[in-house]
This record gives structure tokens, sequence and C-alpha cells, in this order.
């Protein structure tokens, strides 16, 4: 079985939980980079995972000019997804980033287009489309048996859960966005995958920064990627809420990082002619249908898989292969366009028309 060299450049936590376990366990992986400004970081993660003779690199371009490396996992704050998936690209460099693509819908064209002239492979990190619920939900909606999808509905919402406070999170020149292109860049990709990416053609939103403009004032229990830095920059969106007209259903979407309701909400619902869907997010789904006069519920249950293996081994297939998979940027891209209609339709007030 052949091996591809890989590249890891970013040690986080994305790193430690998906990529670096995964390319592990995979045969067709030998990790020969680990690449962390910090240095410490990729030490521990070269210890925790046995990566003995991989190479630790603080500095990404170090690497460009090695011949024998195949592909590099993208595992880095937003804001630097589009310069160095885009440097690996033009050098020759099969590209797995992680979700979102880039900070603006013109980063990501300019993304796909280089991966396009140097006839690299770029997937995107969009790991719910190797879920197993997922891809059974979108079968059932392929077969018709639940009639025509008209509108569909998703709610991503937590009581109080914004990230690492002051941090790259909360800075839009860093992160592109709060909730909505954090959490809902996943929701809307399941939506567009399972339907089969239908034409957009209007996007109407508002994105709110609520709780967390007093920084100081925002009360919580926890706080995920790093405690508060006060002195740090808030200017995201901890809540946002839009309609899309696609040439098949309508969209509707609320999200919320932080809300003053206790109760979250991690769902999307399907409604069809004849049936409906409702599937919990990262988690299994409720199947209604009419038939012979009744009103039958099923809870859709399925035997799981580790969709991260599953996307990394899709990843390695398409490096081996030369071929796009479903998580291939051609694919995903119009997640990003339908965000950045959001905010442009919150920043001017209005519609925005997609053409």
């Amino acid at each position: 079985m052949k091996s591809f060299n890989v590249a890891i450049i970013g040690c986080g936590t994305i790193c430690n939980s998906a990529h670096a376990p995964n390319y592990k366990k995979n045969e067709k992986a030998h990790v020969k980079y680990l690449v962390d400004i910090k240095h410490e970081k990729a030490e521990a993660v070269k210890k925790k995972f046995s990566f003995d003779d991989a190479t630790i690199i603080s500095n990404y371009k170090e690497l460009l000019n090695d011949k024998s490396l195949d592909a590099v996992s993208v595992c880095l704050p937003n804001y630097l997804h589009h310069q160095v998936s885009c440097e690996c690209l033009a050098a020759g460099i099969d590209v797995l980033c992680e979700k979102p693509i880039a900070i603006s819908y013109t980063q990501v064209k300019e993304m796909k287009e280089i991966a396009d002239r140097y006839s690299r492979i770029l997937n995107i990190g969009v790991v719910n489309r190797f879920d197993v619920y997922v891809n059974e939900l979108k079968r059932i909606i392929e077969s018709g048996s639940i009639g025509e999808i008209y509108h569909v509905y998703c709610s991503f919402r937590n009581h109080r859960s914004i990230p690492g406070m002051g941090g790259w999170f909360t800075t839009k020149s860093m992160s592109g966005g709060g909730v909505l292109i954090d959490w809902g860049v996943h929701f809307i990709d399941i939506i567009m995958y399972v339907l089969g990416n239908p034409q957009v053609n209007s996007v109407s939103g508002k994105a709110y920064c609520e709780l967390g403009k007093n920084m100081t004032e925002y009360v919580f229990e926890n706080m995920w990627a790093g405690p508060p830095d006060y002195n740090g920059i808030y200017d995201v969106d901890d809540f946002v809420t839009a309609f899309v007209r696609t040439s098949g259903p309508t969209i509707s979407l609320n999200g919320a990082w932080a809300q003053n309701i206790v109760n979250d909400d991690m769902t999307i619902e399907f409604l069809g002619s004849k049936g409906g869907v409702k599937l919990r997010y990262r988690s299994d789904f409720d199947l209604t249908v009419c038939s012979d006069g009744k009103i039958n519920t099923i809870k859709q249950k399925c035997e799981t898989r580790d969709p991260f293996f599953d996307e990394i081994n899709s990843f390695l297939e398409c490096v081996e292969n030369r071929t796009k998979s479903r998580s291939n940027i051609d694919n995903v891209i119009i997640s990003q366009q339908i965000m950045d209609a959001i905010y442009e339709s919150s920043e001017k007030n209005c519609e925005i028309i997609i053409r």
C-alpha cells in the first residue's frame, strides 16, 4: 500500500481531536511534519501520537520546497486558511483545510481558482458530510419517500457559549464572524449537501453583537477555546437570523453562541409534502411519514462510524486517485456564499440577490 507524506499545520484543538489521531490510524499516511509557532504544542502532538520521525518546524514555508511532501492539513485560525492553503497548493501540495474555508467569499473563490490552476486537491473540513445519519437522511430525501422538500428550518442556539472571548474567535478580522461562521457553517453545509446544492436566489439576514459586546458584564459558567481576554476585541455576531430562497426549498435559521434562554437547540427540520425529518446535530433523527391514513414517527437508528476517520481517509483517497470528493471545495463553496450574503444583508439592511 502506498503511503503519503503529510504535514499538519497547526497543532491545536482540531489537530489533537481529529487530524492527528486519524492520520495515525490510517495506513496510507506518514506524518512527516508537525508545524506550530509554539514548539511545545507540536512536541506534545508528536509524543501523544507517537509520530517518532516527524520533523517539528515553526514556519510552514520551510516545507513548501519539499517535493516528497504530498499533502497538508491546515488546522489554523480562520484568517490564515487562505494564505497558507494557497501557498501550499501553488507549491504542488494537496490540501485539507479546516472549516470555514476562509473569512470571505472573495478569498474562497481565489483558493478554488488556485487549486484548479495547479490541478491540486482542495478538500474542506466539512466533517458532517461523512456522518452516517446525515448520509442516511440524504438517501431518504433523494428516494422521494418524504415528497418534495419545501422548507428547511435550522437552529444552532446555546445559552452561554462564547469561545475565548477577546481572542481570535471574537475578533472579526481574524475569524470572519461569530456564531454564523463558527457553527452556522456546519448547519448550512448539511442542508446544502442533503438537498444537492440547489441554486441560491436571494438571502436576507441580520447578525447581532449583543451579549458579548460589554465583555466584563458577560456572565458565563465555562468558556471553551480559552479564558477571556478583557483587553482583546469582541466585534462578532453572537446571534444571527436569516431567510434563504433557493431553486428548491426556502431555508430559515436562528443561531446563538449566547442567548438569555436556557434551553439549547441544535436541530435541522426538513418539511416535505409526504413527511418530515428532525435531525439532531451529530446524532440521530426522527422520521415522520403519513401512510394508510396514519401518521407514524420513527426514531432512525444507524450503526455509526467515526466521521473524522472517513474524512481523512477520503482525503487520502483523493490524493491517491486524483479525484474530487463530496468535501471538495467545488461542492462546499456555496455555503460560504450564503454566509457572506447573510453578513452583507445585515450590514446593508436589505435582501441580497444572488446572480
